[in-house]
């Protein structure tokens, strides 16, 4: 009977054609939902810092960012309070940020899941989404009391502000999906990732409008995504702010690309998951 059970091995690997790959992912919504419950309940279940972080990391850096760009370097406000100019830039790039890190993570903290049962990995990096977006929505009131606080009252075209959420979270998966990989084969590269995040946060436009980068400028900084999306948060938003749609053109379609090769590159690799990891 033990020899019978010892010629017998358990294979996990991903679904091999595409279309049963994503039947795979409907199969098992039930695990990305339990997953995304999951990491809530972590974050938030008794606890008073996990509610107050998702607050005070983007209320401290607007802070900052209004004395020194709008206090002393006199930056241009486009018309609104410098605060919600800051902050309106800050929702989407904490959203990013807190993606970027949790995802780029998720298959090394999930690890005993990986190698002992087969679902679409793609699950996890995808459920860690979520958190970020619950802290995104609790982030967003405060930009609420800011316009009461300012007397600030949007136009609008704040109705169209999800698709430009829509936006940053394409982007911030597209990352995550190759960040995620690249982590589980190269371990060192979780010490990347900080560095990434925090040398995007100053090239973006949080601290300042990307309206005083020069003309001839504008399109190449606009190769980084974010500065699309920041610029439609604040358009959406504020209103008055001058928005520079071929930037956001260059930003939607990098954006895109960036998803469709995480993508791929996450397929690719994700067979050798459960050996590596």
């Amino acid at each position: 009977m033990n020899e019978e059970l010892s010629q017998h091995e358990i294979i996990i690997e991903p679904g091999r054609k595409f279309e049963q790959y994503w039947r795979d992912l409907w199969n098992y919504r039930e695990l990305f939902y339990f997953l995304a419950w999951r990491d809530i309940l972590v974050r938030y279940k008794q606890t008073v810092i996990g509610v107050a972080w998702s607050v005070i990391r983007p209320l401290l850096t607007m802070i900052v960012f209004t004395v020194v760009f709008g206090k002393l370097a006199k930056m241009p406000s486009e018309g609104a309070p410098y605060p919600i100019l800051v902050y309106a830039a800050m929702l989407p790039w904490q959203f990013f940020a807190s993606s970027l890190s949790e995802s780029s993570n998720s298959l090394i903290v999930n690890a005993n899941m990986l190698s002992k049962v087969y679902f679409p990995r793609l699950i996890v990096p995808a459920s860690t989404v979520i958190v970020s977006t619950v802290d995104f929505l609790i982030s967003f009131v405060i930009l609420i009391i800011l316009m009461i606080w300012y007397k600030f009252v949007p136009d609008i075209q704040i109705l169209v502000l999800p698709l430009f959420f829509l936006q940053a979270l394409t982007a911030s998966l597209g990352f995550g999906l190759w960040l995620a990989a690249l982590n589980v084969k190269y371990r060192d590269f979780r010490y990347v990732v900080p560095f990434i995040i925090q040398f995007g946060l100053y090239i973006s436009p949080i601290g300042f409008s990307s309206s005083i980068v020069p003309d001839q400028w504008r399109l190449l900084y606009s190769i980084n995504p974010m500065v699309g999306v920041i610029d439609g948060f604040r358009w959406a938003i504020l209103g008055n702010v001058e928005f520079y749609w071929q930037g956001f053109l260059l930003s939607i379609g990098l954006t895109v690309l960036i998803f469709v090769f995480g993508l791929r590159y996450f397929r690719k690799t994700e067979r050798s998951f459960a050996d590596v990891i």
